[in-house]
């Protein structure tokens, strides 16, 4: 039979607390610790986004252009704001709209533009493969190139295209799925990066 000192020892036995203390906060250090992960890859995710459209562009503005017509298309003889060009003369930033190019058409809205209603060329694929050397998730389905007029280059440039546009790369509707909410995705903002167009000639970088 148990006496009153024996269930008085018994209450105030301490012996297990330690574990069900440790059995109580497992749950909340393993959230915790998993946020964590999920806040880095997360951070880690939007550098990659970032990088990828910047090397992107990299390529865009070294390679041939992803609209071919703007490698091909002369501006001598072409009226800009009520002004004929002619040879040398500088080509005003009006004398392109808005070029964009997705992996099946390039569009121009608004204009004016050397073509639209086309395919991209080649050097879509070229971006792509070096954005996604960076960041592997993105698809071809991801990614727009876009031209706007810049105000450089030259009319009859007898060395590289005419036309030395804005080149803008866009890397959009990409998703993050973080660990701790298993079968939910969040969508990442959209990543651009513009640079002005250099040589436009080529399918390699250096």
């Amino acid at each position: 039979m148990i006496g009153v000192p024996s269930i008085t020892r018994l209450w105030r036995n301490q012996s297990g607390a330690s574990a069900a203390e440790f059995a109580m906060l497992l749950p909340v250090a393993l959230l915790f610790l998993i946020g964590l992960l999920d806040a880095g890859r997360f951070f880690y995710t939007i550098n990659q986004g970032e990088k990828a459209t910047q090397i992107g562009a990299r390529w865009a503005v070294v390679t041939d252009p992803v609209a071919p017509a703007l490698a091909t298309t002369s501006y001598v003889g072409a009226t800009v704001g009520g002004v004929t060009l002619t040879q040398g003369d500088r080509i005003p930033a009006e004398a392109l709209g808005r070029l964009t190019c997705t992996q099946t058409i390039c569009e121009c809205n608004p204009g004016p533009c050397p073509t639209t209603g086309t395919p991209p060329g080649p050097s879509f694929a070229t971006v792509v493969a070096r954005m996604q050397d960076i960041m592997p998730q993105i698809g071809a389905d991801n990614v727009v190139v876009e031209y706007r007029g810049s105000g450089l280059g030259y009319a009859g440039d007898p060395d590289n295209m005419d036309i030395a546009p804005l080149v803008t790369v866009r890397a959009a509707e990409l998703t993050f799925s973080p660990y701790i909410l298993l079968g939910f995705t969040m969508n990442l903002p959209d990543f651009s990066y513009t640079l002005t167009m250099e040589d436009g000639k080529g399918q390699e970088a250096f």
